[in-house]
């Protein structure tokens, strides 16, 4: 039986390296046998999936988001009759969304908004599949969409560790005190708030970073690789060991106790 430990949400600006961050996270996880783990997109750029290697569109997958749309316009739960609403969607999730992989993890996506200005219907969904799912995974990965609204949502309500990504500029130390406020504000709760540099930060400001009020764990270290796996469609799960990006989430993750 599975030990489920927490969720892991990587949270930050766009562009900071986020779902790299998310991708090696989890390689380091599985190699070390923490398995299985859930992965979940919040993000409607949809790139955690492909940094993955996970083609959903071959394996059949589709978004959160687009499932819902589709059970909403063919009144499929209508049928369903003394069912809840999370009861009545569970299942086609399930099928449609859930990919279930060969290796050390699973994956889902909420996927671009269903309805015009609102993320309301998937994001309830996604947090209560979360809630209902998770105990099957030692831990359930969030990777966040970019800024601080979605904080607003809960998407999560119990968190174990935060990263918050940084890329160099005011506004990224802002967001991350932001980020900061909101979850306190909303009554998320979480264990540990990190911050950490992405492949774009420079040692220039390591020094700027520690004198956060948050514990600053270091800095992912620029690799040509990353753009070239990412330019190419290749999975960063297959960069080699000697990855310098890989090798500093692992220094990293290891400060922290994973």
């Amino acid at each position: 039986m599975v030990e489920h430990k927490g969720t892991i949400v990587v949270t930050g600006r766009g562009g900071t390296g986020k779902s790299t961050f998310t991708t090696l996270l989890s390689r380091y996880l599985g190699e070390r046998g923490v398995q299985p783990l859930l992965m979940v997109d919040s993000d409607p750029d949809e790139s955690l999936a492909e940094m993955m290697g996970i083609d959903l569109a071959k394996q059949k997958k589709r978004s959160i988001a687009d499932v819902l749309s589709e059970i909403l316009e063919e009144r499929k739960m209508a049928t369903m009759s003394g069912m809840t609403p999370t009861e009545k969607i569970e299942p086609f999730l399930w099928q449609e969304s859930l990919y279930e992989g060969r290796d050390f993890f699973d994956f889902i996506g909420i996927g671009t908004k269903w309805i015009e200005g609102c993320y309301c219907l998937p994001d309830r969904s996604l947090g209560q599949i979360m809630d209902k799912w998770g105990s099957n995974y030692e831990y359930v990965i969030v990777d966040s969409p970019a800024g601080v609204e979605h904080l607003n949502r809960r998407i999560t309500k119990k968190v174990k560790d935060v990263f918050n990504i940084l890329d160099p500029s005011k506004k990224s130390f802002d967001n991350a005190a932001r980020s900061y406020k909101i979850m306190k504000e909303v009554d998320i709760e979480f264990d540990n708030y990190y911050l950490v540099g992405g492949y774009r930060f420079p040692e220039s400001l390591v020094k700027e970073a520690e004198k956060q009020p948050f514990p600053f764990l270091g800095r992912v270290e620029g690799d040509p690789m990353i753009s070239e796996y990412n330019i190419e469609g290749k999975s960063l799960l297959d960069l080699p060991a000697s990855s310098p990006a890989y090798q500093s989430v692992k220094k990293i993750l290891a400060k922290v106790g994973y």
